[in-house]
This record gives C-alpha cells, sequence and structure tokens, in this order.
C-alpha cells in the first residue's frame, strides 16, 4: 500500500525555506558540496569584479549552493555528477551576480529606487511568511533564523531584489507585438513537414578502411597535438580528520544552546498519526453493480471490526493492501502528505483507538484503525541533549581540525616542509599518483579545488588547508611532469583508432555526396535506397518550432531551416547535413502549412502574450550584453576553474 500512497513531503520549516530559495537565489544554505571552505574561511574571498565593483566569493558559494539545493529537489536521485556539469551551476551563479551588479549600477544611472512602502508590501506578500492569508511576524523572524539572516540583511536583499526588477520592467517598456508578428509566430508553431532521410554513419565504414604502418606515421605526424599527454602532478599531503581531535573539545551549556537555536529544523517534531487499515480494492473502471458489490463486502468487514473482531486478524484474512497485511494492516507513523488525501483527512480527524467509518480513494474502500498520535512542535533542548552534543562536537571538531591544519601550513608555508608538519600533528604523509586536471586524485577523488590548488603550487611550496568530506587537507607538490607528445609506439593504438575513425568518416561523407548526386538527377529516395542496401527513416510531423531539433535526427539549426526555407514546390534539401558525426541526406515527404483561418482571436491573445513575454526578456538580454560589453569584468582564478570544470 504504501509504494501506491505515500508521496515524499518535507516538513513545514523546510518547506518554508524551499520556498525562500525560489523566491530569492540570495538566500540559502553553505552546502558542504559547494565550492569553498568552512564557514569563516574565505569571506573576504573575490569571486569577480565589475567595472571595480567586487563580488564576494561568499556570495558566489551562496548562489551556488542555492542552484544545486534547487536542482537536487527538483531531479533528486536523478541529480547526478553529470547532470550537475550539464547544468552549469557555477556559470549560472556567477553570471547572475554580474547581471545583478550591472542592472543596480544601471537602476543608479536611470534615477530608479525603491521606497520603504514597497520594501514592505513585497515580503508582506511573500507566502513563506504568512499565516491563515496574512503576514505574520512570528512566521517572518522564525524562517530568517532558519535561513540564519537578520531582519536588517534580508531587507538589504529583498531591495536589492526589487531594484533590479524596476530596471528589467523599466527595459521593457514601449516593446509591442504586431499582427504581422503574430502571423508569423502561428506560422512557426503550425507549419508542418515530414522529412524522408537516409543516415550515412561512419561506424559503418570502418571495416573499409585499410591501415598502413606509412599511412599511420602521416597521420600521427599532421595530428600530434590531439595526441599529447596533459601535464600532470601528484601531490604529498596530510590529512587531518576532524573525529581524531573530537575526545580533546569541551563546551558550555550556552555553546550548546546556540548550537540548538542554529539547528532548530533539526530537533522539529512533525505531526504523525500512526494508523493501520483494511483495503477492499476497488476497479476504477467497475461498472455500478461491482462498485455496490465491494461496498458491501468493506460494509460486512466493518460491522465485524465494529462487533470485536481482531482488527489485525482481519487485515491478514482479507485486506488487498499485501504489503501491510502481513502486519496486520499496520502503516506504521505517518506525516500530512504522505497519503492520499481522502485517507488522510480521515486518519489525522481520528483520534487513538477510533475506527473510521468506510473512506473511499482511487484505490477502492479502507477501513482505518488509528493507534496514535504525535502532536507537532519542537523537540526541547533537555530532550535533545545528546544529539546536540553529538553534532555541536563534529562542529567543532571540523573547526580544530581546520585550525590545527591552519598551524601547520602558516608555520611552513615558507619552507614548504610537510614533514615537519607532519612530526608536530602526529600524521603521516599520504602521496598520490600522478593525475591531470580534468582527473581523479588517489585516495581523495575528482575534488576540482584540491585539483585546481595543485596545478598551482610551487615546488617547496603548500597550497592553504581545503576541506573535504574527508577532512581537511595540507598538500604539496610531490612531482611535475610538463605536457609532451608522446611518440608514436607509445600510443599506437589510440592513433590507429582515430585513423580508422577519419577514413570512415571521409568514405561515409564520400557516400553521401554520391547519394545526394543521385537524387539531384531525379533518383526516387526510397528505390536508390533499396537499391544500395540503405533504410529510409521518417522525421514525423514537425514544425518551426521545434528548431534546431529535428525528430529523429538531432539537433541541427542548418537543417531545420533549409527544409522549411524549401519553395512550395521543392522537396530535395539539396546538401549533406553533418548531424551528431552521421551525415544526413533528406527530402520532403509532406508538408502541410498552417492555416491561418483557424487563428481565431483567443489563439491570437495567447500567441501575442507569448510573443511580447519573450520580446522583453530577449531585449533585456540584448542590454544586459551591451553592458557587460562595456564593463571590465574579472572573475577570480578559483571561480575559472570551476568553470572550466562544466566546459
Amino acid at each position: 500500500m504504501l509504494d501506491f500512497v505515500r508521496n515524499k513531503q518535507k516538513s513545514i520549516l523546510i518547506k518554508l525555506a524551499f520556498a525562500i530559495i525560489i523566491l530569492s537565489f540570495v538566500i540559502g544554505y553553505a552546502m558542504l558540496t559547494a565550492p569553498g571552505g568552512p564557514e569563516g574561511d574565505g569571506r573576504s574571498e573575490i569571486a569577480a569584479t565589475v567595472n571595480g565593483e567586487p563580488i564576494s566569493y561568499a556570495d558566489f558559494q551562496t548562489i551556488y549552493s542555492n542552484y544545486y539545493q534547487l536542482y537536487q529537489n527538483i531531479y533528486q536521485d536523478q541529480f547526478t555528477p553529470a547532470l550537475e556539469k550539464q547544468l552549469q551551476l557555477a556559470d549560472k551563479a556567477i553570471n547572475g551576480l554580474i547581471d545583478q551588479v550591472l542592472l543596480r549600477t544601471e537602476a543608479e544611472k536611470m534615477g530608479i529606487a525603491v521606497s520603504k512602502q514597497e520594501l514592505i508590501d513585497s515580503i508582506a506578500q511573500i507566502q513563506a511568511f504568512q499565516e491563515n492569508g496574512s503576514f505574520s511576524r512570528d512566521r517572518y523572524l522564525q524562517v530568517l533564523a532558519y535561513q540564519r539572516l537578520t531582519a536588517d540583511q534580508f531587507e538589504a536583499m529583498q531591495r536589492d531584489e526589487l531594484l533590479v526588477e524596476k530596471v528589467r520592467s523599466r527595459l521593457q517598456e514601449g516593446i509591442t507585438v504586431s499582427a504581422a508578428e503574430i502571423d508569423e509566430e502561428y506560422r512557426t508553431r503550425n507549419d508542418t513537414l515530414n522529412l524522408a532521410f537516409v543516415r550515412f554513419s561512419p561506424v559503418l565504414f570502418e571495416e573499409q578502411v585499410v591501415v598502413d604502418d606509412a599511412a599511420l606515421e602521416t597521420y600521427f605526424a599532421e595530428h600530434q597535438e590531439t595526441f599529447r599527454t596533459p601535464e600532470k602532478v601528484a601531490i604529498r599531503y596530510l590529512q587531518f580528520v576532524p573525529e581524531r581531535y573530537a575526545d580533546q573539545l569541551t563546551f558550555s551549556r550556552e555553546e550548546l544552546e546556540r548550537y540548538y537555536r542554529r539547528h532548530l529544523d533539526q530537533f522539529e517534531i512533525v505531526e504523525q498519526v500512526r494508523a493501520a487499515h483494511i483495503l477492499v480494492k476497488l476497479d476504477p473502471d467497475a461498472g455500478p453493480e461491482a462498485r455496490a458489490e465491494r461496498r458491501r463486502f468493506a460494509e460486512e468487514l466493518l460491522d465485524k471490526v465494529r462487533a470485536g473482531e481482531d482488527f489485525a486478524e482481519l487485515a491478514r484474512a482479507w485486506s488487498d493492501d499485501k504489503a501491510s497485511a502481513v502486519n496486520g494492516g499496520d502503516l506504521d507513523y505517518f506525516s500530512r502528505g504522505s497519503m492520499v488525501p481522502e485517507f488522510e483527512r480521515a486518519a489525522f480527524n481520528m483520534q487513538p483507538g477510533d475506527i473510521s467509518d468506510l473512506v473511499e480513494t482511487g484505490f477502492g474502500y479502507h477501513i482505518i484503525k488509528v493507534d496514535a498520535y504525535i502532536e507537532p512542535g519542537v523537540q526541547p533542548l533537555d530532550e535533545a541533549i545528546d544529539t546536540v552534543r553529538q553534532g555541536l562536537r563534529a562542529e567543532k571538531a571540523g573547526q580544530l581540525a581546520f585550525e590545527k591544519a591552519m598551524d601547520a601550513y602558516n608555520i611552513n608555508r615558507k619552507s614548504g616542509d610537510l614533514q615537519a608538519a607532519a612530526e608536530v600533528n602526529q600524521l603521516g604523509i599520504k602521496e598520490s599518483g600522478l593525475f591531470a586536471r580534468d582527473g581523479v586524485i588517489d585516495g581523495i577523488g575528482a575534488n576540482p579545488e584540491v585539483i585546481a590548488a595543485a596545478f598551482a603550487l610551487e615546488e617547496h611550496s603548500l597550497a592553504r588547508p581545503i576541506v573535504t568530506v574527508d577532512g581537511v587537507l595540507l598538500i604539496g607538490l610531490k612531482e611535475r611532469v610538463a605536457s609532451h607528445i608522446p611518440q608514436l609506439d607509445e600510443v599506437r593504438d589510440m592513433v590507429t583508432a582515430a585513423y580508422r575513425r577519419n577514413e570512415a568518416k571521409q568514405l561515409a561523407g564520400q557516400a553521401a555526396e554520391q547519394f545526394l548526386e543521385q537524387l539531384r538527377v531525379g533518383a526516387n529516395i526510397d528505390k536508390l535506397a533499396r537499391k544500395m542496401t540503405l533504410e529510409v527513416e521518417t522525421t514525423g510531423d514537425f514544425t518551426r518550432s521545434y528548431s534546431p531539433f529535428v525528430p529523429r535526427i538531432g539537433t541541427s539549426e542548418e537543417l531545420a531551416a533549409a527544409a522549411f526555407a524549401l519553395g512550395a514546390d521543392e522537396t530535395l534539401l539539396d546538401t549533406v547535413f553533418t548531424v551528431q558525426n552521421r551525415f544526413i541526406v533528406a527530402v520532403i515527404k509532406e508538408r502541410r502549412p498552417a492555416d491561418l483561418e483557424a487563428l481565431d482571436e483567443a489563439t491570437r491573445s495567447e500567441l501575442h502574450d507569448s510573443l511580447l513575454s519573450r520580446k522583453q526578456t530577449e531585449s533585456v538580454q540584448q542590454q544586459i550584453d551591451s553592458l557587460r560589453a562595456a564593463a571590465v569584468i574579472t572573475i577570480a582564478p578559483r571561480v575559472q576553474a570551476l568553470l572550466a570544470k562544466e566546459s
């Protein structure tokens, strides 16, 4: 039953926090997964400057964290490192901050300001700060405390947000949409093509490639840079593990209380109910007679429960929810938002020991028995003291590990003597093998910050301590191997594979050109393909609004534009298109022009609004691009390393 009635929901505090994240990317968590060190480290560092105005690394880190958390909530288990790289979170974060600075500066030039009343009204309208539809100061302060913000800090952030929005609105003024533009947009969405095409894939021609030593040597000589071995480094490092220092720590009651207040969300008691149920399953397509029969059976079971028969035994014998039936119908504790609405309403309106009437949901008829109820609230400090003590110990151990690493760094950074630091701290020196800028470090993994620091190291120097999930690292250079071009024999297999791919690609391209030439002189694509034992595929109907994507072919701005540019009496796309390393020859199989007479007023209005929004967005972006072009923008190496990793 749980598999098809539960849907994951977060606690009220988490939902409030998430609402603020969506509202403003200026607020968020300092997540361990974000770039950078522990709290307090790097706060004064600069991520970028815009016309001399600095953007702090702390602000960049916060925005990056917000993006990370937002997409993690959206994609959940599908939020893989590969997807994270594809989303380019660092690029979004730094460029969003740069745009904010440019627009704030533009606001000053335009004389735009935000009044106190505008600020008050905007905050009062934020749903996260409301109770029963009205602004609640207590809720406001509660949410800000959860975010570790003061009212002054949040209001300054909100003022900046409003200021930027005002500038955007000003830049969008005067933009209109003409009737001709609406007609063209309608055509874009409704002119339909279906292409017939033949795909020439190089992999199908690889067997035709003959490889000999002379050709291989020539190819290697012409493409040596392709096989260049990248610069690599190896490091020696000390690992300051927080758990090592946990027993050295003491803390006062005041520190425990402060930690408890800063982490109230961890001690939230969510309203929960523990219930069991008997399900009489009902087919959604059941007719009146079948429904009546199932309901009668459910009522008979309900009568037995109310007559005192054992609920658990009846559930084991008759419940159609086999997953819970084996446990006597027990569903364990669940919170609001975990079950389908009808089931949830009934369960949360009952008292422990109550038996419900029949409750109908999309799954059938339920008989619910409530066994226990937990009121919402916050666990008192005295009850949570062990968890608080454990959390504070871990936090302070991490801080102490970082302080030990910083002491070792400051004492030995001029000499680069990692051995001396190891002896003082009673640590063993660890070593990695060689790794490239896009590689993985033995024992550490693909950590962008460690890799960037390693490649910036000089001989007999140490990098500033770096916080990782496995402790704080103090690293020094062990070995550096310069980038170089290897001998052919060292990379013969790689060169052979590359040569074969290159030659096969040329053969595929030649075959595609020959096929197209036959179509130019009047050959039929289906007959010609059969003669050459090739497959003719079709895209299916698509419109210009798909562009640059073409169904079953892939992304090709050139192909999509050429197809819709053909005259009414033309069918051959008179060029070979390269899409995803394959060669495509295509003809129009079927076309259906848009019927402008079907463009009614409702559709015209929808198109007008859509076009206006798009033109306004494009206008603002064009003006931001102009501001960027005229600005002096410098991005710090630390951020550049993250951007390079994403690209």
